[in-house]
């Protein structure tokens, strides 16, 4: 199962702009909701290319009420998360799976909440460098794509 999870912005909340709006409940409708950090939505579809599209279906939604939309794919890593960039690219056969892992936004998490990204790449032995910003209980490792890392 491929997990979608939707970030919510800071001043919405984004479970009740989603179910309260009928065009995104109805894209929802179908799927088990859950809530894995403060102020999300996840649902587990089918598919990498179900995970894309449903992002695509909520895509006006998304603009307005959401911060990050992220993307959990199991066959690609079973630990860390794909942003949504990077897993349209990887569905449209922009980017193989394999070359994904170099380049990271680390997120903080803090009682519950998802805090401000560090930008990294992956050390040459495979390891993740450690998430500096601020003391966090946990961390997020989330792989983006090329030109949102040269963004950031």
């Amino acid at each position: 199962m491929t997990r979608v999870c939707l970030i919510g912005a800071e001043d919405v909340d984004i479970q009740y702009e989603l179910i309260s709006r009928e065009t995104a409940r109805e894209a929802l409708s179908t799927y088990e909701r859950h809530q894995p950090f403060a102020n999300s939505l996840a649902v587990d579809t089918v598919s990498l290319g179900a995970a894309v599209s449903l992002c695509n279906d909520l895509n006006w939604y998304l603009v307005r009420f959401a911060d990050l939309a992220l993307v959990r794919e199991p066959s690609v890593s079973t630990d860390e998360w794909l942003s949504r960039s990077l897993a349209t690219a990887i569905r449209d056969g922009g980017v193989r799976p394999t070359e994904t892992g170099e380049r990271l936004a680390i997120y903080g998490l803090t009682e519950g909440s998802l805090v401000e990204p560090m930008y990294v790449t992956r050390r040459p032995d495979g390891t993740v460098p450690a998430y500096d910003l601020r003391p966090v209980e946990e961390t997020v490792v989330v792989r983006v794509a090329a030109d949102e890392f040269d963004r950031a």
